[in-house]
């Protein structure tokens, strides 16, 4: 198995890719998922390099440690994610059985753990991970904003 793990912490590696993607042009946001203390897979957005709009970090980083371990679940791994996920990402963190979700910058337009229609919580939600979030929050929401500011023509003070 191709398991990485550089020393580097799990959310560390997340951001490292949400910045990846920025540079690329895409939506700055990255993803870690770890399993047993190894990291299996990390990703940031890919949408706009593939023409996929499912192509989201949280999709992408499940899909390839799905095909990394050879199986359909993430039995209890770790999935480190710098924006809270969509209702496409939490439906995909549900059905692959993930044990525990961090992420770092609350998404109240998009998100759907805490925000939104909080899918863990209803009732077609058929696997609810434990959710901790704030991790990395303002690293991950200023990495955002500078990225949409950017987008807008406009300058943004840091702090």
């Amino acid at each position: 198995m191709n398991r990485t793990n550089r020393g580097d912490s799990p959310m560390k590696r997340a951001l490292d890719e949400a910045r990846k993607a920025g540079l690329r042009g895409e939506v700055p946001i990255g993803a870690c998922l770890v399993l047993d203390g190894a990291i299996i897979a990390a990703a940031g957005n890919e949408t706009r390099v593939s023409n996929d709009p499912t192509a989201h970090a949280e999709i992408l980083v499940i899909r390839r440690a799905c095909a990394e371990l050879g199986q359909e679940r993430l039995v209890g791994a770790d999935l480190y994610v710098t924006l809270e996920p969509c209702p496409m990402c939490a439906a995909a963190i549900s059905f692959a059985r993930i044990a525990r979700l961090y992420y770092g910058a609350q998404d109240p337009k998009g998100g759907a753990v805490e925000s939104g229609p909080a899918y863990f919580q209803s009732a077609i939600c058929h696997h609810a991970p434990d959710v901790y979030s704030g991790l990395a929050e303002a690293e991950s929401a200023q990495m955002l904003r500078a990225f949409f500011a950017e987008r807008r023509g406009q300058a943004i003070t840091t702090g």
